[in-house]
This record gives structure tokens, C-alpha cells and sequence, in this order.
């Protein structure tokens, strides 16, 4: 299932900022969580574990199920090329982090919910799967009904979308352009660990 739990205990725990709210935190208190998180040692830490860490960073920026990135993954290995671009390239294209790289949501989290109530639609058509997997050049907006609401209006007015999404903030709309390369989408990863993860 999704991660509904305090999200800057999680962004200390696993040393990446998800919410604004984290990146806040972590500024005041840059170690892990807990009443030792300050003087606790850390000790070597083994190959799979970095993995895991890895995997685990990828998931939750995407906020993905472990089923779902596991089928995601599965799907980039049929695939020509490299394994670990695709993947998260396949990842990219879903409806929610799309949504929130345009600045029409600020969290993924967000984003999820707002699709989910059905205030995005895909092409003039109302989607409400998140995981949606959004083509290029198909126009993600916000239901006329909802561009009032503050969340949309604060979101928008700070917005700064990234070069492979053509953003509108006059019309609460977002193009997807292309397909970014691995280098061009800003997430904190080393993916070919997640690679390694799932080979095992």
C-alpha cells in the first residue's frame, strides 16, 4: 500500500527531502529520527543494504507500492535499453508525478489525492487513476470547477516546471513534451543499485 505516515520522519530516516515541510526540518535537524538519531554510530553498512536504501528512496519519491515497483520494474526489463533509464522513465510518465513536477500539486502525495477526486483531466477527459501513464504530448489540466480552489491557486503561482513539461498557468495546464533522459529527472537515487536489488 501507499506511505500515509509522517513524511519528515521518513525524509530523516532515509536522508531525502519528500515534502517542502522536510526540507524545513532537516535544515534544524540533518540526522535520523529518534532519541539516539543525533550520537547514534553507524556502522559499515552492507551492499544489499545500500540497495535497499536505494529501492527504498526511488519508492517513496514516486509514492509507489512495493507490488507496483515491482511490476514497473519487471515491465522496463522487456524492454530495449537500459534497464534502470527505462524504469525510471516508466515511473516519470505516471499521472501524479507529473502533476506535481508541472507545480499544479506540491507533493506527489497531493497529487495523488487530487487525482483520485477527480479534479485532473487527461485530453478534456476526467482521469481518476493516479498511475496513469501519460503519453507524449497528451495535456494534463485542472477541472474548470477546481481552479478556484486554493490548493490549485497557491500551487501554480510557485510553480517551475522542468523542460520536458510545457506548463500554462493561465489554463491550470501542463504538456508532456518528451520523454526526459535519466540525467534530466530530478530524483536522489542511484538507480543502478535498484537494478542490482531486483536482479538478485
Amino acid at each position: 500500500m501507499n506511505y500515509t505516515g509522517p513524511k519528515v520522519k521518513l525524509s530523516r530516516k532515509i536522508g531525502i527531502n519528500l515534502t517542502p515541510k522536510a526540507k524545513k526540518f532537516s535544515q534544524r535537524k540533518p540526522y535520523p529520527p529518534g532519541q539516539h538519531g543525533a550520537t547514534k554510530r553507524r556502522g559499515k553498512q552492507s551492499d544489499y543494504g545500500r540497495q535497499l536504501l536505494e529501492k527504498q528512496r526511488l519508492r517513496l519519491q514516486y509514492n509507489v507500492a512495493e507490488k507496483q515497483l515491482v511490476n514497473y520494474f519487471k515491465k522496463a526489463a522487456k524492454l530495449t535499453g537500459n534497464t534502470g533509464e527505462l524504469l525510471v522513465q516508466l515511473l516519470e510518465s505516471r499521472l501524479d508525478n507529473l502533476l506535481c513536477r508541472a507545480g499544479m500539486a506540491r507533493t506527489v502525495y497531493a497529487a495523488r489525492q487530487y487525482v483520485k477526486h477527480g479534479h485532473v483531466m487527461i485530453n478534456g477527459h476526467r482521469v481518476d487513476i493516479p498511475s496513469y501513464h501519460v503519453k507524449v504530448n497528451e495535456v494534463i489540466a485542472i477541472r474548470e470547477k477546481s481552479k478556484k480552489l486554493e490548493c490549485f491557486q497557491e500551487a501554480i503561482r510557485n510553480s517551475a516546471a522542468p523542460a520536458y513539461i510545457e506548463m500554462s498557468k493561465a489554463d491550470f495546464s501542463a504538456r508532456y513534451l518528451y520523454i526526459p533522459a535519466r540525467q534530466d529527472i530530478p530524483i536522489e537515487c542511484d538507480v543502478p543499485l535498484v537494478v542490482e536489488y531486483y536482479s538478485r
